[in-house]
């Protein structure tokens, strides 16, 4: 399929090799399980991604709504994004005028669709800014519904002035695959009474994209180990503080990464168009070629992924409002003060075709003065230490690979507001294993990603922000073919995946804290004809608990082909809401380490 669309696939290299099966998911699938007799009129069906419930502030006013843009994809790929001009909605005008701040801002993808398609990635840009990165749910042949709901407070000096909104979202359509998107985009807006007392969001927003005509999204594609895609931008003199939002998604031959074995296996078994590279990728950002922070990504499963029937209606973490990662480049902001334009990079180590990315680069600027003047104090990239271990006879082995980095920069800034210095640092582990069984038809997945970033940013008399951030990535994913005849065959497939983050901030505007579990665990059966799945069953449950300064939330929710079992939620912070999903949590921890001594 089109790379420009989220590879949907699963599992099949017989045609490459009928005993490397289970080693690849790389053929594209949409389920064509028999739809209800047409009498039954069944209604729609609601997919959803479990995620925390955006609320708006205590005592804030609204909402104002806009909508943004409505659009039809169909024969869509290939073709140049569907726009619209944008103008701040009078409220957002009226509201500054009388000295009202802006509390929330939420943009909501509604979209709905009909017959058979594969999952097709999308993206949302206003002037050139992305500010949502999703995959589209796959419909069945009596129809589906979804919305995201992303919190774009963040962009509030992008949605204060005039632009534009592109929407790419390349689709295809034959007599087998029908299914055309229906969406419409719309801003949600609240208003505090009046302004806050500390600045939070960016004055000034830098997209870091692919600039308009194109027929594409205006992410950059990095096609291998050695793209690096980049823009120049120069940034104003005025300057104080500045971080980078990176977006990631990875698709064709990199959307399945992580189960990718070494080169040497695949050279070793003459599977040439098996995709290798290893297990292992980071997204590596680059200030002039200087290495200024990196991103190892959470592994992302889009709606057709593995099995198709895992994610109806509860689709995979992350797919429907796939995660950005910040990099905190204030300490580099000294190189980059003298007016002149400055190349921000992107590369992905080991990457296969192809990956999409692009950035949004946030200034803060110092109205009470023209200039603001800087240095860097102490830089330190030492590195990527990798290593991988392999062990393997003819199409079985054992693949272990282990990754780490560390980096480290601290500069000042002088500006109106004093000399502040910031450190900002990034740490990083990855473990690997890839195991091959049953002359290559199993394959079972053991990965474990860890980061944490932190800042410490502080004047000549106190600490004006500090900071912590960790996430842990955990994956399990087991997947074994068998009954092959002619082109149909079985998948048996289960995974289990999640993110463990805790965050905690200080300083001068205030402290705050949460912390968020979040786990998934899916396991189906499918019978395959023809990249179509004609058979099957998957069933998925989910349990997600939220804990902060500024809330909770709790949900467990579980589903079987297409039908809720149960959904329980729960925002309150009593001890007692949550002692249940502790324990689930644990008893799944304990059930998955049982399954894999097993295994």
């Amino acid at each position: 399929m089109a790379p420009s669309a989220a590879s949907s696939i699963l599992l099949l290299l017989a045609l490459l090799h009928p005993a490397a099966a289970a080693a690849r998911h790389r053929h594209r699938l949409a389920a064509s399980l028999r739809a209800a007799p047409p009498d039954a009129s069944p209604p729609p069906t609601t997919f959803f991604e479990v995620d925390r419930p955006i609320r708006p502030p205590r005592g804030s006013a609204g909402p104002c709504s806009a909508l943004l843009l409505s659009g039809t994809f169909g024969a869509t790929y290939g073709r140049p994004p569907a726009t619209a001009a944008y103008a701040p909605p009078a409220c957002l005008g009226a509201a500054r005028a009388r000295g009202a701040g802006l509390a929330l801002a939420v943009l909501e993808w509604s979209a709905d669709c009909r017959g058979r398609q594969f999952d097709r990635i999308f993206g949302v840009w206003l002037a050139g800014a992305e500010l949502l990165r999703s995959c589209t749910a796959e419909p069945r042949p009596n129809g589906i519904l979804w919305s995201v709901s992303r919190d774009v407070t963040r962009y509030a000096a992008l949605l204060a002035e005039p632009g534009e909104v592109a929407v790419y979202l390349g689709n295809l359509v034959d007599k087998t695959y029908t299914g055309v998107y229906h969406a419409n985009l719309t801003l949600h807006l609240y208003f505090h009474a009046a302004p806050p007392q500390q600045q939070q969001q960016a004055d000034l927003i830098l997209p870091i994209s692919r600039s308009l005509p194109l027929n594409d999204g205006q992410w950059f594609a990095i096609q291998n180990s050695t793209d690096v895609q980049s823009k120049r931008l120069a940034i104003p003199s005025k300057t104080y503080r500045a971080v980078l939002e990176v977006f990631v998604s990875f698709h064709s031959n990199d959307e399945f990464w992580y189960t990718n074995p070494p080169n040497d296996y695949i050279q070793a078994n003459n599977l040439s168009n098996v995709p290798g590279n290893g297990a292992f990728r980071e997204v590596v950002a680059r200030v002039d070629g200087e290495v200024v922070g990196a991103v190892w990504p959470f592994t992302v499963i889009y709606t057709g992924g593995v099995n198709p029937l895992l994610w109806r209606p509860i689709t995979g973490i992350g797919s429907f409002n796939l995660p950005t990662y910040d990099i905190e480049i204030t300490p580099f902001l000294g190189k980059l003060l003298d007016g002149k334009e400055h190349d921000f990079g992107f590369g992905v180590t080991d990457a296969l075709d192809v990956w999409y990315i692009d950035a949004n680069l946030h200034l803060w600027l110092d109205h009470k003065s023209e200039k603001t003047t800087g240095s860097l104090l102490s830089y330190d990239a030492s590195g990527l230490d990798y290593n991988v271990n392999s062990e393997f006879s003819g199409l079985d082995g054992q693949f272990v690979t282990s990754a780490s980095r560390h980096m480290s920069a601290t500069g000042w800034v002088k500006s109106s507001y004093g000399e502040v210095t910031t450190t900002f640092y990034q740490r990083f582990s990855y473990e690997n294993s890839n195991v091959f069984r049953k002359n290559g038809t199993v394959q079972i997945v053991n990965q474990t990603i860890d980061a944490k970033s932190g800042i410490f940013a502080k004047d000549a008399s106190s600490v004006l922000l500090s900071g912590e951030f960790h996430e842990v990535f955990p994956l399990y994913l087991y997947t074994g073919t068998s009954d092959k005849v002619g082109d149909e065959y079985s998948l048996d497939s289960l995974v289990k995946f999640g993110i463990n983050e805790k965050k905690t901030s200080g300083g001068k505007l205030g402290f705050s804290f949460n912390s968020l579990q979040n786990a998934q665990s899916a396991r189906g059966t499918m019978r395959v004809k023809k990249n179509l799945v004609v058979s099957g069953l998957g069933k998925t449950d989910q349990v997600y608990k939220y804990v902060g300064t500024d809330g909770c939330y709790f949900r467990d929710v579980s589903s079987r082909n297409y039908t809720i079992l149960f959904d329980r939620s729960d925002d309150s912070c009593s001890k007692g809401a949550y002692s249940g999903a502790s324990t689930k949590l644990n008893n799944q921890s304990a059930r998955r380490k049982l399954l894999v001594n097993k295994l």
